[in-house]
């Protein structure tokens, strides 16, 4: 991603994304973009064929390791900042230009998969191998970047590093997440040896531009059987700690109209959220609610549970219908909470507002997309990093087709012929083009 030859002069090229025509025979080699992915999970895999790569344990490190070594066989000099986020630069010919970047994760879920993140390195690192091979030297120098704690698996919340770096987050903030152990980000990174000296910000560490390839995480382009998508924007999304406080007591003992039962009044809010947002006009535009974490106190059988801790994420394509959804669940949950002697304590820990990508990012995939017959467009339904960039820096995606739309399960899986087609040159595939 960045012009190859002389300085671009079109308007739609003024981020360097032209190939000209002399260098339109280039060809990404997909069996060498597969065997890189299958490399990069040499560290964390697990017997069921998935991922257990959480941020800043040793399987991290030692990936990011690798990832270095790898680069840096392909001109690439180092640079690592105070968030852990690891920045391969290759020199173009105009050094004064920041570079363009193409960036994902390596980290993942705990039972994760090996596509998720993990696509969109591997997809710059072959971009890299391509040019460097074919003794290349882009017009802007580029990036490749592996952005610490997307998954926000250990280090809630999710796209840590990328949102320091974007100033959606100070850097005392990011440094300051802990694990379910009480260990900070700050701490592990230095562990490991990743706790850069570069400050984690635009202003110290600038991109052009930022380009991610990334699998689907739904099931749209693998039911329209299309290889590819164009991304034209992220969903809303706001994440909650819902903590719940009743009184615990002898169940034996304890008639059923004299209990105040925790975690009865949190199974009613779960069937409550569902209901939200799967009947009516929410449910027609697409809102999400979600209780996925449910932990109850004191985990004894013969006890009425006194105190439930939930986890509450809602989505959905306009900010509007979020507040909408959060404010039908606050209502409603007071209600659940007074019927069964309650107290509850909300908090909106992480919000992710509803973007849409740079238009002119935006054009360049999708007339690349045109190029292999491609013309899907999605919001994406999940967070990335580049949501975080697009603050700083004209941004685009492009998902890759996801089987039966599984992420988050060792199941995921991209077609190897989708990740990086074969019969197509360079200039043609939408997640590889230069």
């Amino acid at each position: 991603m960045g012009s190859l030859g002389a300085e671009p002069s079109a308007p739609e090229a003024k981020l360097g994304l032209e190939l000209p025509a002399c260098y339109a025979h280039l060809k990404t080699d997909a069996k060498r973009m597969v065997d890189t992915l299958e490399e990069s999970c040499t560290w964390g895999n697990t017997p069921d064929g998935g991922m257990n790569r959480l941020t800043c344990n040793d399987d991290d490190r030692k990936v990011r390791q690798w990832f270095i070594e790898e680069t840096k066989k392909f001109g690439c000099h180092i640079k690592v900042d105070a968030m852990g986020n690891i920045f391969a630069i290759r020199l173009g010919q105009n050094n004064t230009l920041p570079p363009i970047g193409i960036g994902s994760h390596l980290d993942t879920q705990p039972t994760g998969g090996k596509y998720d993140g993990i696509l969109g390195v591997t997809a710059g690192m072959e971009v890299l191998k391509t040019i460097h091979t074919n003794n290349i030297t882009t017009y802007a120098p580029l990036a490749i970047i592996n952005w610490t704690n997307e998954e926000g698996a250990r280090f809630p919340p999710a796209m840590l590093s990328s949102g320091v770096w974007g100033g959606a987050f100070t850097t005392e903030y990011g440094h300051s997440r802990t694990d379910p152990d009480g260990v900070t980000l700050k701490q592990e990174l230095k562990r490991i040896g990743f706790l850069g000296e570069v400050p984690c910000s635009y202003d110290a560490n600038p991109l052009s531009a930022h380009f991610e390839v990334h699998i689907e995480q739904g099931p749209i382009l693998d039911a329209a059987e299309s290889p590819v998508g164009i991304v034209r924007g992220v969903q809303s999304i706001r994440w909650y700690n819902i903590d719940l406080v009743g009184r615990e007591a002898h169940t034996g003992t304890t008639p059923m109209d004299r209990r105040s039962d925790a975690l009865l009044g949190a199974a009613k809010m779960i069937v409550e959220a569902n209901r939200f947002v799967t009947s009516g006009e929410l449910a027609t535009r697409g809102a999400r609610a979600t209780i996925a974490v449910i932990n109850s106190g004191p985990q004894s059988i013969n006890t009425i549970a006194g105190k439930v801790h939930l986890g509450l994420d809602i989505r959905a394509p306009v900010d509007a219908d979020v507040e909408n959804v959060e404010e039908l669940c606050r209502v409603r949950f007071e209600e659940i909470c007074k019927d069964h002697g309650l107290t509850m304590v909300w908090d909106c820990f992480w919000t992710s507002p509803a973007l849409h990508f740079d238009p002119t990012m935006v054009q360049c995939v999708r007339e690349s997309a045109s190029g292999i017959g491609c013309q899907m467009e999605l919001t994406s339904g999940a967070g990335h990093d580049s949501v975080y960039t697009s603050l700083k820096v004209p941004t685009a995606m492009i998902f890759a087709r996801c089987r039966d739309g599984v992420s988050h399960n060792p199941a995921e899986y991209t077609r190897p012929e989708e990740s990086a087609p074969p019969s197509h040159n360079l200039y043609d595939v939408p997640e590889l083009t230069l």
